[in-house]
Parts: structure tokens; C-alpha cells; sequence
């Protein structure tokens, strides 16, 4: 991370919503697509790290966002998913957040990088590791981001931490913990954010220089 600037989210908005794939956008910046099951703290994430309170609204009744929201951070789009695992919502209910979601993440060209929210209290569900293997399948780059760490003691956290990567079969340096509460690793989160930019305008600017580059016989 040596070199690189400090990203810092000054003005974060929201932009659309999307219910259906004809809704989504397609970025003029880097986006990065937040994921995770219903109640890992979405939202809480979101409003973290755009310094703001109600950004992302939250809610008490889990399984309440069924559409992708995307917001303006700046630098890039976040691009906020429906959750999934909900155990209340009904089987037609799932298949359509399993489709908007197929199909948000079949526009991978569009997607930067993925953080996947897993809570730091818990082992990672079924649904967790399925997601996961989708986005290895999909060869999307992604970052596992390990929310409500503020309720774990260090050490507490520290084996949650190298027992979820066992679970997940990553490296613990792959893992991210946070809390929406405390602030806890949002600095590591940003430094993250920042790196992805730089990587995605760097590969915008070689493409364009390709571009430039040919020549059109006639």
C-alpha cells in the first residue's frame, strides 16, 4: 500500500435502484459490489464507511432489501446487493433475489471487486460458502469482510478470524474484520477500496492506450 493515497469520502449519494437487470447501471467509475446474507450488517457497513448515519437504510426485519441499490462514493460506485438466506421469505421470493443477483454478477466486466460481509461472531452458513464458490466460478475478485467485531473480545476475534478463513479455505489475510459501531478496520477497508481504483483505472488506461494504438486498414 506504500505510495498510495488515502481515500477519503467526502460526499456519498444514492443513485438509483434497480429491481430487474434492464434497471442496472453501467459505471463510468470503479464499482464495488457489497454482498451477504440478511442481517450481517449491510447497510451498517455501507453507512460506515460513507461517514454517514442513514446513507443505507437499515432495518429489523432482516430480508428487507430485495432490489440493488448503487450509490456514489466518489472515486467509484458501491453497488448495494440483495441479501440472501433468509429463512422467513417465501421459495419464489428467493428464486428472485438468486436471479437479480445471477444476473448482476453476469455483468462481471462492469464489477471492480466484491467484499462478501460474513459475521465475525459466527462459522459462515451454507449460503455463505455457496456465494463464495460463485464468485470463484465467476473468477471475480473479491475480499471477505468479517462485520460486528466490536462484539468479540481480541482474542475472541483472532480465532474467529482463522477459523472462518479454515472454513472458507482462504488465507486469514484475506479476511477483514469490522465494526459499524467502534470504526474498527475501516482504515483497512479503505486502503482495500483504494487499491482496487488504482488496479481498475490502470487497466482503463492501458485499454485505452490500446485503443489509440490501432490502426484501421481499408
Amino acid at each position: 500500500m506504500d505510495g498510495q493515497k488515502t481515500l477519503i469520502i467526502k460526499n456519498a449519494t444514492f443513485i438509483t435502484s434497480a429491481a430487474r437487470a434492464e434497471q442496472f447501471i453501467a459505471p463510468n467509475k470503479p464499482m464495488i459490489a457489497v454482498c451477504g446474507k440478511s442481517n450481517v450488517g449491510k447497510s451498517s457497513f455501507i453507512n460506515m464507511l460513507a461517514n454517514r448515519k442513514k446513507l443505507a437504510k437499515t432495518s429489523s426485519e432482516p430480508g428487507r432489501t430485495r432490489l440493488v441499490n448503487y450509490f456514489d462514493f466518489g472515486e467509484f460506485i458501491l453497488a448495494d446487493l440483495p441479501g440472501y438466506g433468509f429463512a422467513r421469505v417465501s421459495k419464489g421470493e428467493k428464486e428472485k433475489w438468486a436471479k437479480t443477483l445471477d444476473a448482476f454478477f453476469r455483468e462481471k466486466a462492469e464489477i471492480s471487486h466484491v467484499f462478501m460481509l460474513v459475521d465475525a461472531r459466527h462459522d459462515p452458513t451454507a449460503d455463505d460458502v455457496q456465494m463464495m464458490q460463485f464468485l470463484h466460478y465467476h473468477t471475480l475478485p473479491f475480499t471477505v469482510v468479517l462485520t460486528k467485531a466490536d462484539k468479540l473480545s481480541k482474542m475472541k476475534l483472532k480465532e474467529h478470524i482463522r477459523a472462518i478463513a479454515a472454513d472458507l479455505y482462504l488465507g486469514v489475510e484475506n479476511l477483514l474484520a469490522t465494526s459499524s459501531e467502534t470504526g474498527y478496520g475501516k482504515a483497512d477497508v479503505l486502503a482495500k477500496i483504494r487499491s482496487v481504483i488504482d488496479m481498475a483505472n490502470e487497466e482503463a488506461y492501458v485499454d485505452e492506450d490500446e485503443l489509440d494504438g490501432e490502426s484501421i486498414e481499408v
